[in-house]
Formats: C-alpha cells, structure tokens, sequence
C-alpha cells in the first residue's frame, strides 16, 4: 500500500493562541458525532452559498442574456473541471498532510506545510490560465458544441480561467482550515465574496448588457476576495498553521509527499471529468434546448452533491488527524457516522430536490422545454444520489489514512470507465437521454461496494482495531 508514515511521536496539545483555537475542533478526543455536525454545517453552508452564487450566474444569464448563453456557460462546465481538477487534487494532499502533522503535533513540519501548499496553489493558478487560453476552443469544438454556442462559452472560459491563481489559493487555504477544524471562517470569506459576485452579476449583465462575459468577470473579482481574505486569515493567525508571506518557499519534501497523496486524486477528479465530458458531449447532440435543461438540472442537484461532499470532507479531516495521532479505532467511528449522516441528508434533499423539479427549474428558465429536459436528468439522478454520497465518504476515509492511489482506481475502474463504456454500448444502441443518465446511479452504487470492501480490508490491518485499544 502507498500509505505515509508519521513516526512515533506522542500527540502533544496544540498551541494554536487564543485567536485562533476558537476556530478549531479537537478531533482526537470525545465524542464524535456532535462534532463531526459542528464541523460540517459551515461547510455544507459554504458550499451551498458557493452554488447559490454560480446559479445567479446562471440564472442572470438564462433571464437576460437568452438560452444561447445559458447553454454556453453550462457547456463548460464539465470541460472546466477537466482541467482544473488535477491541480485543485493537490489541495487534497495539503488537507490530509497538514491534518496528519496537526494531530501528530509536528509544529515545524505543519508551518512548512502550509507555506508549501500556498505557493503550490499560486504557481498551479498562472500555469491555470495559459492552460484554459489556448485548450478551451479546440476543446470544446472537439465536444460538439453547437456553433450558436460556442464563441459565447470559449469567451466565458478564458475569462473564467484568469481567476485560476485566487481560485487555487482560496481552495489550497480553505484545505488547511478544514485539516484543523476551522470550517467557519472560509464560510464569512465566501459569503463577503459571494454577494460582490451576484451584485457584479446584475451590473454587468443588466446595466452593462456584458453577457457571459459580465458573469464570468464578477466570479473572478469575487474569487480574488475570497483568496486574500484567506491568506489574511492564515497570515495573522497566531496558530502553528501560520503563513509567513516573507520568504515563502517550497519544501521540495512536503511538495512530494502533497503531490503523492493529491495526484492520485487530482486525476481521479480529471478522469471522472472525462467521463462526463463525453456525457455533456452526448447531451450536445440533443441540441441547446437539452443543454439548457440539463445545465439547469446538474446546477440543482450540485446543491444536493455539495451537503453530501461536506461529510467527504469531514471524513478527510477527522480521519487524518485521528490517524497521525494514531487512534486509530476512532477512524472507524468517524466513517461510520458520515456514512449514517450522508445517506440520510443525500436521500432526502435528493427526492426533494426531484419532487421541486419543476418550481425549481422555472428558476433558471421559464421555457417549458427547458424544464421537461431538466425534469428528465434529475428523475434518473436524484432519488438515488445518497449512493454518490456514501461513495465519496469511503473515499476521503481511505484518504485522510493517507492511501490515495486504491480509492483512485477503483473509482476510475467503477465510475468513470463504466461510463465510457456505457455510452459507446448501451447509450450507442439505446441513443436516448434516459439511458444516458442511468449510468450515473449504478456507476455510484458499484463503485461505493467496492471501495466499502477495500476500506474493511486497510482498517483491519491498523493497530488495535481489532482489539479493546483506547479511543
């Protein structure tokens, strides 16, 4: 197995300073379940607003600028996070490292982590915009992107991937929050920056008569304050994960640790990506009224994926910090709670979600067509999404133990290349919408038993799990 190792060192009590340890949940000691919800529902919170803020994106578009543009700016989407994702998986790394040196009590090695991460996450932002410059149209001309569409969504990405640097910076600092318990502060940045954007939206877009052009340049102002109220944050901390901006360096040895642990995930991210561009490219041949559905459905069901993933996340973090102070029976307790907690929250914002399908898609557009494409996807998604839930949980289990390469694999093996192969069997005999989307429940549900088989066989190999150890 490629998992780290973090020495034998006792867990010693954290000295994070009166500012910044009311931030902070001690996740190696009591009970469980209370803090895990502590630690998830400004999380949860954070990335609602976060989609709150893309669909007035969205719904700016699709109300004043007309379906062309509200399908250009969804035929980015899956594109986007293609390229993005490989880089946005090194903030992966940075969560799991700086969670395993916080718990283990390895002060030294934590402040090098975090000046590491951030550097990382500025450098991997400018490589970010001449990568999203030059691929976006050959790409997306390779997707099949309708000519009524396509100069609008190769304008809206090149704007868009100007913001790459914040972007990077605010996910690389927020990772770093979130390894020690801090899942509130990102949250103020994130809503301060969030109602700049939607303000920006209105101006640009209605005033200004900008387009996808307006929307994409306010989402790149917004990024630019979340990333330096978080660099302030992490700046003036008095806590072991400060951020000296003088000198700021790269340790060559965390940068390889951080990069075995996220590349696994970043590809993960990448290759799942592909899977839904070939998807999204499938949706294209079904002409831009079905892209403006299913962008307006995928933009709704994010909402319901965003309150699953938070417990992904908690996952990461608890199991991390209980693993590099090696109590490692509580990792068992934290996945268990999350899995509980993610089936329950996934089922029901889920078949909520599809039974407000059609008040909720009026939202992004009053066209009826529009509505019964988007009403399609999310009948086939939306019941079933606890089990993409459940999922990702096992994934950021297997993570914050430090392993990233198995969850890769069988991710990549039971999700994304079943998909592929889905769309060139079944969906190439049955070339219909609902064949396509119904790859995506069972994909999750094969892929969630096989990583629930891999996490079995790795906890019972962890000291004391097996026995009446101390938790």
């Amino acid at each position: 197995m490629e998992k780290e190792g973090y020495g034998n060192e006792k867990t010693e009590q954290k000295s994070a300073g009166a500012g910044g340890r009311k931030y902070e949940i001690d996740m190696c000691n009591g009970p469980l379940l209370g803090k895990i919800l502590i630690f998830y529902v400004p999380l949860m919170l954070s990335g609602i607003l976060q989609l709150l803020f893309n669909a007035a994106d969205i719904v700016v578009v699709g109300r004043f600028a007309g379906n062309e543009s509200l399908a250009a700016v969804g035929a980015t989407g899956s594109l986007t996070n293609l390229i993005v994702n490989l880089f946005i998986g090194l903030s992966v790394g940075t969560n799991v490292l700086v969670a395993h040196f916080y718990g283990a009590g390895q002060k030294e090695e934590l402040k090098s982590m975090v000046q590491t991460a951030i550097a990382t996450a500025a450098i991997s932002g400018v490589i970010l915009i001449f990568v999203g410059f030059f691929v976006s149209r050959p790409a997306l001309v390779l997707m099949g992107t309708p000519d009524d569409v396509i100069s609008h969504s190769v304008l809206y990405m090149r704007i868009y991937f100007a913001g790459m640097p914040f972007m990077m910076v605010y996910n690389f600092g927020s990772a770093v929050l979130r390894a020690v318990g801090d899942t509130r502060r990102p949250l103020y940045y994130l809503l301060a920056a969030g109602i700049v954007n939607v303000i920006l939206n209105l101006i640009f877009v209605i005033v200004f008569h900008m387009g996808v052009a307006g929307v994409a340049t306010a989402t790149v102002i917004s990024q630019a304050i979340s990333a330096a109220l978080v660099v302030r944050c992490l700046a003036l901390s008095d806590g072991d994960y400060r951020l000296v901006l003088k000198g700021m360096k790269i340790a060559p040895g965390k940068l390889v640790k951080m990069v075995q642990i996220g590349t696994p995930a970043g590809l993960q991210g990448a290759l799942f990506s592909i899977s839904n561009v070939l998807i999204q490219s499938s949706v294209n041949s079904f002409g831009s009224i079905a892209m403006a559905g299913n962008t307006a459905a995928s933009n709704i069901e994010g909402f319901v994926y965003t309150a699953m993933n938070a417990f992904h996340q908690a996952a990461v973090s608890f199991c991390g910090q209980n693993y590099g102070a090696m109590k490692f029976k509580r990792v068992g307790k934290v996945t268990a709670i999350c899995l509980g907690l993610v089936t329950v929250v996934g089922f029901l914002m889920g078949s909520g979600a599809y039974l407000a399908s059609g008040l909720l898609l009026r939202i992004y557009s009053p066209d009826a067509e529009v509505i019964r494409y988007g009403t399609l996807r999310m009948a086939y998604i939306c019941i079933l999404y606890f089990l993409c839930g459940a999922m990702d949980v096992m994934v950021g289990s297997l993570r914050g133990m430090g392993y990233s390469i198995m969850p890769m694999l069988v991710s990549l093996t039971g999700a994304c290349l079943f998909r592929v192969v889905w769309i060139y069997t079944a969906f190439r005999k049955v070339p219909t919408l609902e064949c396509l989307y119904v790859s995506y429940p069972i994909s999750w549900g094969l892929t969630f038993l096989v990583h629930l088989l891999c996490f079995a066989v790795v906890y019972r190999k962890l000291p004391g799990t097996g026995s009446s150890s101390s938790a």
